[in-house]
């Protein structure tokens, strides 16, 4: 379970009565239309686990389930938003990763972008989750998804087993680093497999240690190594890795960025993030955001977006600076 605390944008709610919130959660739905501000008002001010008390008090006291309601009266990136909000950490992770592997194409964004972050323990509760919903396992669904190496670094991410440490062997991060550099840059081709071994087994602090030492050798970063020896999703989920070790709040703030820059929004992406962040590292992800891209968080948030779905995201991301 992600460690809710002082550096989140979502706080439990003071005066919480999860009786009252029912309430007003029905008489936003009563009727004709909907009161989307009694909705987030209610949804976007309570902590997961206040979120969680509401849905059990709101189905003993009117025999439906929250999620179903709001289903029904909610649409698009609003809907998407407000549901992801009440489902529990776990469950939300499965569900995207699910639903990055249905139908046709593959979002392997998605993928790498939980399967890199997530701690060990996080992905050995999404693994129980994931068997338990849908009757396969992660693993099988990702290599009938993904195929060749890039199957192979999400394998061994949804594994789980990364060493949970913070022991670092001096000797051992120097001969890794050299065993990178071995593998990539001095080397006509390259063997992927021992980047694999490498990046997705160690603790985060002896791989900050490999990073050093790396740049010792080779004279640069082991991303421009990586960009320069690797292609396509592989590259993508092996930089993951690597940006994950440096600052999780630092890679989450580049998704963000890359998911409102440009034309067109990657709404999925966005809502992703926000959600599963709010309440863990957001109040970080803002500062690093405004540090890489000399824009605040919010006004990028407040320029992308529109209506209810705008107000739901402004109100995870907490303030403007």
């Amino acid at each position: 379970m992600a460690t809710i605390g002082t550096k989140g944008t979502i706080k439990p709610y003071a005066n919480f009565n999860a009786a009252d919130d029912v309430q007003k959660l029905r008489n936003a739905m009563k009727g004709a239309g909907t009161n989307e501000d009694a909705v987030i008002d209610v949804i976007a001010n309570r902590s997961l686990a206040q979120r969680q008390e509401i849905k059990s008090a709101y189905k003993l006291s009117v025999g439906k389930d929250l999620e179903d309601d709001l289903r029904s009266e909610l649409t698009g990136n609003f809907e998407n938003v407000i549901i992801g909000l009440i489902t529990p950490a776990t469950q939300y992770d499965v569900e995207e990763l699910k639903k990055a592997m249905k139908g046709a194409g593959t979002d392997e964004g998605c993928l790498i972008e939980i399967l890199a972050s997530r701690s060990a323990e996080e992905m050995r509760n999404i693994n129980a989750a994931y068997k338990l919903k849908y009757g396969k396992s992660l693993e099988d669904d990702i290599c009938s998804d993904t195929s060749f190496m890039f199957q192979r670094v999400l394998v061994s991410l949804a594994c789980g087993g990364r060493d949970q440490g913070n022991t670092v062997d001096e000797a051992l991060a120097k001969q890794d680093a050299k065993e990178l550099y071995e593998a990539g840059e001095k080397k006509w081709g390259t063997d992927e497999v021992k980047f694999l071994t490498i990046l997705c087994t160690r603790n985060r602090n002896h791989l900050l240690k490999v990073f050093e030492e790396y740049k010792k050798i080779s004279k640069k970063d082991l991303e421009a190594s990586i960009k320069s020896e690797m292609s396509g999703h592989l590259e993508d989920a092996l930089l993951a890795v690597v940006k994950c070790m440096r600052s999780k709040p630092g890679y989450f703030a580049e998704r963000l960025y890359k998911s409102m820059k440009g034309l067109g929004t990657d709404d999925s992406t966005l809502i992703r993030v926000m959600v599963s962040r709010c309440e863990i590292d957001m109040l970080e992800i803002r500062s690093e955001f405004k540090k890489m891209y000399g824009k605040s968080l919010h006004s990028f948030i407040k320029g992308d977006c529109s209506g209810d779905y705008r107000k739901v995201l402004l109100k995870l991301c907490g303030g403007e600076d």
